[in-house]
């Protein structure tokens, strides 16, 4: 008999089963969010409720001899005041007093107004009043050879110190000029001291241990790709922080408001982004970016005071706390109240360094209310300067990153057009190295797309007009893909930012809106969100970006120095969670 074959069978071989790379958890106090604005710094660490509110203005000492210091306005600067200008004015505001004359009040009465020059009349024989004898305001105080002084310090510096001052960000973008301090070191020297400072001095971190902390950085969504490529460098090089990732100010803005798609508004001090974000994308073709804020709605209301006889002789472009006085009188007077109607009776302190505090009495009718709804009719604010829009450009390629869009887009259309051909052997498919022949033929194709140079980045829309708040509104949803995204946008508009914090202007917004929207968008979840979850709207984009720091799913975003020291602008390219 015989016997079955024996099999032996090998013994089973077990694979050991690598564990999942440990991920830590990104700790908040050490991930510090950096949100610079045109007028106000917002620096914090994410575990932090609210930012540090500084002032974005560095002073430094002139050493160059007897030549006039520089000082950058805080308000921005009157254009030549021609008659015709004056006049075009004029009209506008007239025609605005006709409209408020035919609305109604709450209570269903016409309102009425009291023409400008009775109240001029009235301001004209005002007196002021002394308070008290001296103010607890004192001047900075300097340390000898002390070479700057940053934030509020700077507003009270003494008139003969000799310093220039310099504001590193204007209308959104880096503040290059051609004046003293201007050219674009400068401007990011200004940007290193400054934020370092804020650090060191109110988050009590010195510079040296930034190395152990990463950075956040928010940026306008219409947005310079080299002053971004310099700002991260400031970051990692300069400040020496351990990583950092950057984001758009809309995106981050619906984080802080908790909505998954929203039309957003951002009103800054300089610059006013309308931008329509879903599921944390930011449309490239709806960004637009008009270049006015509250800043400007400042210049014109004290404009409007001056041809009402304001009781102080003020002079906002030389003396820099005249200009934070303007400021404040537009935060305390301007309204978009209908049932505020006539003469209103206004007093305000005079409040100066060493200098007795001075009460004075004044009377203001409409232009507390026609100089915000200047939001709505940008021709008014043509007094400091013509008014523009802005759109993301197509990224033109660099130098720095030769894989870069421009680079797929051409390889893309190189091989479209070869397998056409069915010339599969010269496709781009293939590992065929990438001769110089085969690329210079492909730029003189016929279809391939503009080239928009450098000098044409900042390329402006052409309209017969400047937009509106509402029009741009209207504009940038209108650019949305489809019109199942248009509805969306049409239910969610979220407005952010201080430059619209004014009583009553949001209503005036909703019912302009309300008769302009497409009748096959309209429906009842119209929505209109001015403080998402109670909060101050000049926060929410800042909390935003310190909510998204912390996300497992933002592991992937952060940008090492070691990285890019050795990849520098192509990083940029590889983990921006936008489209750079």
């Amino acid at each position: 008999m015989e016997m079955a074959p024996i099999i032996l069978k090998k013994p089973a071989v077990s694979v050991p089963v690598l564990p999942d790379p440990i991920v830590e958890p990104i700790q908040p106090s050490s991930v510090i969010v950096i949100h610079p604005g045109s007028m106000y710094l917002r620096i914090g660490r994410a575990s932090d409720q609210f930012p540090r509110v500084v002032r974005h203005v560095i002073a430094r000492r002139n050493r160059i001899g007897p030549v006039p210091v520089h000082k950058d306005e805080y308000l921005m600067p009157l254009t030549n005041m021609t008659p015709e200008l004056v006049s075009q004015l004029d009209e506008i505001h007239n025609a605005i007093s006709s409209v408020l004359a035919s609305c109604l009040t709450r209570e269903g009465r016409l309102r009425y107004s009291v023409p400008l020059q009775v109240i001029a009349e009235y301001n004209k024989d005002t007196r002021p009043d002394v308070v008290c004898g001296k103010s607890d305001v004192n001047w900075t105080s300097l340390e000898e050879g002390q070479e700057y002084v940053i934030g509020d310090e700077v507003l009270y510096l003494k008139p003969e110190e000799n310093f220039n001052i310099h504001w590193p960000i204007r209308r959104g973008q880096l503040n290059v000029h051609s004046g003293i301090g201007g050219s674009l070191r400068s401007v990011l020297s200004d940007l290193e001291t400054i934020w370092g400072t804020v650090i060191h001095k109110y988050l009590e971190i010195p510079v040296k241990d930034l190395k152990s902390y990463r950075a956040v950085l928010i940026i306008p969504d219409v947005y310079k790709r080299d002053h971004v490529k310099e700002m991260v460098n400031v970051l990692l090089t300069k400040l020496g922080f351990l990583s950092c990732f950057i984001h758009l100010e809309s995106v981050c803005a619906t984080f802080g408001a908790g909505v998954s798609y929203a039309c957003v508004v951002d009103v800054g001090d300089q610059k006013t982004a309308v931008s329509c974000v879903e599921d944390g994308i930011s449309h490239r073709n709806t960004r637009l970016s008009l270049n006015y804020g509250g800043n400007d709605i400042t210049r014109y209301f004290s404009w409007l005071l001056e041809k009402s006889n304001f009781p102080y002789r003020c002079h906002p472009e030389k003396i820099i706390l005249d200009s934070t006085l303007m400021q404040e009188l537009k935060e305390k007077f301007c309204h978009v109240n209908l049932d505020v109607c006539g003469a209103q009776n206004r007093s305000f302190n005079l409040i100066r360094p060493c200098e007795p505090v001075i009460k004075y009495s004044m009377k203001v009718g409409d232009e507390c209310l026609i100089a915000p709804l200047a939001l709505f009719h940008p021709e008014l604010l043509s007094l400091t300067g013509p008014k523009k829009i802005r759109v993301q450009p197509r990224y033109e390629g660099s130098h720095e990153d030769p894989h870069d869009e421009v680079y797929l887009i051409q390889t893309q259309r190189r091989a479209v057009k070869d397998t056409t051909e069915g010339l599969c052997e010269q496709s781009f498919c293939e590992e065929t190295p990438l001769n110089s022949s085969v690329l210079d033929e492909d730029l003189d194709s016929t279809d391939q797309p503009p080239n928009i140079s450098l000098k044409d980045s900042d390329q402006d829309l052409n309209y017969d007009q400047i937009f509106g708040i509402d029009q741009a509104i209207m504009q940038s949803i209108d650019r949305c893909d489809s019109d199942e995204l248009k509805a969306k946008m049409y239910s969610c508009i979220l407005v952010v930012g201080g430059g619209m914090m004014i009583h009553g202007i949001h209503t005036w917004l909703r019912n302009r809106l309300q008769v302009q929207i497409p009748i096959i968008f309209r429906s009842e979840h119209f929505e209109i969100i001015t403080r998402p979850k109670d909060m101050d709207p000049r926060y929410t984009v800042w909390k935003g970006a310190a909510l998204m720091s912390c996300l497992d799913t933002a592991q992937e975003l952060w940008i090492k120095q070691k990285e890019w020291l050795k990849y520098n602008v192509k990083i940029l390219r590889e983990k921006a969670p936008f489209t750079w």
